[in-house]
């Protein structure tokens, strides 16, 4: 007998939803409010600066875990903004997307048998991140409307087996941006059972209404248990370049350059060029940022909410999770309604479902995406106006 051609790890995989969506809306010629990348212009500084470091023929391979320069502008980024002083030298990883970044993370932690606590709903790729690792997810709910996590079931989900506890703060779908007091018990909990915190803080700039972001490590005992993930994709508006950072203590980054170097051996060389201008622009590039998505998230929340959507508008991200049952009387599947979207209405969104585990929890909810040009998404809310309850 032929062993399967598939592993038993990929054959638990199925496409990504959200790029998914993305191919439906190209399909239909629908207004892309599904996948989180934005379709307005990055920053002209730091495209010159690509252009630049292409044309200085800087297109070979960097150091794998990333270019001097980069890694110097990147700590100097931390010590203003997270207030974290970080070596350069031997606690920052450059990576290929903060996605490659959680997965290395993974892989040079779990051994068989571990635990790692997600938080649900969770972006799409973490637990296909655990499976690739080998660890068991362990899920701990975000409870609507505002998506808060409850502090014992929090506490009831740490044992001895786990290994690592990942938070997304600000959180991708929810925009949920954790408050001191609940860092705190994530920090104390991590403490006591001895456990890692890999923190997805690729948000970081973009929150609203004076929230403050807070790095967990910098809580107290949290600096060397903590990796902290981000990138360059939502703070310039580049996600296709797929810069990644990961900062940790020095004993984690070693095993995170090792990890790295077999995985993608390196980031692109001129990007992180650019990425070094990137990381120094002035701190009024970043309260323009914040400002920019706030006027675009009032914008979409109002609009749905008047076209009759449920919702808490988000504290941070660029996403809005909705609650469309008022669309659709008896059971909601949001599968359903989001293919009724893009294909009769002509906006492409995400199920809410796919970002959940037990799939029941997300079915009456849809995530928006506003990280797009004004005109983008006037047409996109002037579509949706044109909804009416499905019978």
């Amino acid at each position: 007998m032929q062993p399967p051609l598939l592993s038993q790890k990929g054959a638990r995989f199925t496409e990504s939803v959200i790029r998914g969506m993305s191919v439906e809306a190209r399909k239909y010629g629908a207004v892309n409010l599904a996948q989180g990348k934005p379709d307005f212009a990055a920053p002209q500084l730091i495209k010159d600066a690509a252009c630049e470091a292409i044309q200085a023929d800087n297109n070979q391979y960097e150091i794998t875990w990333g270019s001097q320069p980069l890694r110097e502008a990147i700590a100097e980024h931390a010590g203003w903004h997270l207030g974290l002083k970080v070596d350069p030298d031997t606690e920052i990883t450059v990576v290929c997307g903060a996605t490659e970044a959680m997965l290395v993370a993974m892989l040079s932690l779990i051994n068989p048998g571990d635990e790692v606590i997600l938080t649900e709903p969770f972006y799409e790729n973490y637990w296909p991140d655990c499976v690739i690792a080998g660890a068991t997810p362990r899920f701990v709910r975000l409870n609507p409307p505002d998506w808060t996590f409850d502090p014992d079931q929090l506490a009831a989900a740490f044992n001895e087996r786990t290994k690592a506890i990942l938070i997304c703060n600000p959180n991708n779908p929810t925009g949920t941006v954790l408050p001191r007091e609940q860092l705190q018990l994530v920090a104390d909990l991590c403490q006591k059972w001895n456990v890692i915190a890999l923190t997805d803080e690729i948000y970081e700039h973009i929150l609203y209404d004076g929230h403050k972001h807070l790095a967990l490590a910098t809580f107290d005992g949290m600096h060397d248990r903590t990796v902290t993930i981000s990138g360059m994709s939502k703070t310039y508006a580049v996600t296709g370049w797929r810069i990644g950072t990961m900062m940790a203590a020095p004993k984690l980054t070693h095993a995170f350059r090792q990890m790295h170097d077999y995985v993608s051996i390196g980031a692109a060389a001129p990007l992180q060029q650019a990425g070094a201008v990137a990381y120094r622009m002035p701190r009024s590039y970043y309260a323009g940022l914040a400002a920019d998505y706030q006027e675009r998230r009032d914008r979409v929340c109002n609009a749905l909410e008047e076209i009759g959507f449920g919702l808490v508008k988000p504290q941070g991200a660029y996403y809005v999770m909705a609650d469309f049952s008022a669309f659709v009387p008896g059971e909601p599947d949001d599968v359903a309604f989001a293919q009724h979207l893009v294909r009769d209405v002509g906006v492409a969104v995400v199920p809410g479902s796919s970002f959940f585990n037990h799939k029941p929890l997300g079915r009456r909810f849809v995530r928006f995406c506003f990280a797009k040009k004004d005109d983008t998404l006037e047409e996109g809310m002037k579509r949706l106006r044109t909804l009416r309850v499905m019978v």
